[in-house]
């Protein structure tokens, strides 16, 4: 390991990782952009697609935490030079969260119309919403098996891959989007809003062939289940067990922001959507340089050399912060087209202006939250992250927004109090980080 931590060494995880960050996203974007510009029912399959990626973002972050699980201990057992010992753990983790993942889709197949009720969906937003959710669904398992390989790349210190992966996933996707829901005169019928769930549909198969191939061929870690288990398959059950309460505090959240928007009206909704997916985007480029801190802390962790841990959390917040800023600046000077983009609705576009500046002024708290939070998954400390959520959700957000909702805030409330939000979970990180290690630092 370096005696010193560099920008170079820092973009050279960060920048493919922002790269592959932003598949999952785009995905949901791109269906947006897409499904929005449609020429029936533009507004009603916009509001679907938008509640349908709401759910799935919630399943994708309760199932995907293997990610960091497997990168946290991967890599401080890289740090350690004893990689040998846990290299069995990836498959074995693949197997049980796959497993998991079917059983998710036998649940929830035959019961899409009530799950999507409960999100305020009625009439042709609710039908489109089943008939969405009922293709894209049986990506789930293929993209928790690519999230998966990807959190043993991330232990690696390699970036690279996921990022070849997610260019492919992305581009496929938009592709195929514009040919499944435009359709090809002659050849492909227009699809609609089909078309946009069987594009990611695809483009998730596609992702997760190509990384069973990459970790196959580029690394010594196998994908077959061999005996006995990993003696560090507790630790990780823990792990993503503290992850999984965790991010049901997150997607309490979100669910609650998609479901007040829902029941403002359609417009509302369709607006919060694009919204939403815009956050996500800012959301996944910070993640970035939260994946390089995820990454890097572990193995920092692992070979216990503490100065350089404290060193890179102060290069971490400088470069996230400038990030989060460039993402709001960008934000402001394309304010308008930026909305025109999804939508011609002036009813759903007023309603988005109203409330896009307060996404864009929440970025750099965003960086500073989602690089901590990433430092913290790298070292392993997943019980204080669900303490903290469990705190930011119940005792910060939920209160705000029910106030707001009593005055009438609307979307203004949601964002309102997602700000104080992210606020709520970036704040005590720093603090619990520095607490932790500048006294392990001073005595080495």
């Amino acid at each position: 390991m370096n005696k010193s931590i560099q920008l170079k060494n820092i973009n050279k995880l960060a920048i493919p990782a922002l790269i592959a960050g932003v598949s999952e996203p785009i995905l949901s974007l791109t269906d947006t952009a897409i499904v929005g510009n449609i020429d029936i029912n533009a507004t009603e399959s916009l509001a679907a697609v938008g509640i349908v990626a709401t759910f799935l973002s919630m399943l994708i972050w309760v199932f995907g935490q293997t990610r960091s699980a497997i990168s946290s201990i991967i890599s401080q057992y890289l740090g350690a030079n004893k990689l040998d010992e846990v290299k069995s753990l990836p498959s074995q983790a693949i197997l049980i969260i796959t497993s998991i993942s079917i059983l998710i889709i036998i649940g929830t197949y035959p019961f899409a119309n009530a799950v999507f009720k409960l999100y305020n969906a009625s009439g042709l937003i609710l039908e489109y919403c089943v008939s969405y959710y009922k293709i894209r669904v049986f990506g789930f398992p293929f993209t928790l098996f690519t999230i998966a390989v990807f959190g043993a790349f991330r232990g690696l210190q390699n970036t690279y891959y996921p990022m070849i992966i997610a260019i492919v996933g992305a581009v496929s996707n938009i592709v195929l989007d514009v040919i499944l829901v435009y359709g090809i005169e002659g050849l492909i019928p227009a699809m609609h809003i089909k078309g946009a769930a069987y594009a990611s549909l695809i483009a998730q198969f596609l992702m997760a062939v190509i990384s069973a191939y990459y970790l196959l061929k580029k690394t010594p870690i196998p994908l077959k289940v061999s005996l006995p288990i990993n003696k560090e398959i507790g630790k990780f059950l823990i792990m993503v067990l503290n992850l999984f309460v965790r991010t049901i505090a997150l997607n309490v959240t979100l669910y609650l922001g998609s479901s007040f928007a829902t029941g403002y009206g359609k417009e509302y909704i369709a607006a919060y959507t694009i919204a939403i997916n815009i956050w996500f985007l800012g959301a996944f480029l910070i993640d970035g340089y939260a994946s390089a801190g995820n990454i890097l802390s572990g193995k920092l962790y692992g070979a216990k050399q503490y100065g350089l841990l404290i060193s890179l959390s102060n290069k971490l917040i400088k470069y996230g912060v400038v990030l989060g800023l460039a993402i709001g600046l960008l934000g402001a000077i394309f304010y308008y087209p930026i909305g025109e983009i999804f939508t011609d609705d002036k009813n759903v576009l007023e309603a988005f202006y109203n409330v896009f500046w307060i996404v864009l002024l929440m970025q750099p708290f965003c960086s500073l939250a989602f690089i901590f939070d990433g430092m913290f998954k790298g070292l392993g400390k997943m019980k204080f992250l669900r303490n903290l959520l469990l705190f930011a959700t119940g005792i910060v957000f939920v209160p705000i927004l029910l106030v707001l909702d009593h005055l009438d805030y609307k979307l203004y409330g949601i964002f309102i109090a997602m700000t104080f939000w992210i606020i709520a979970r970036g704040i005590p990180l720093i603090i619990k980080f520095r607490q932790l290690f500048l006294p392990l630092a001073q005595k080495t």
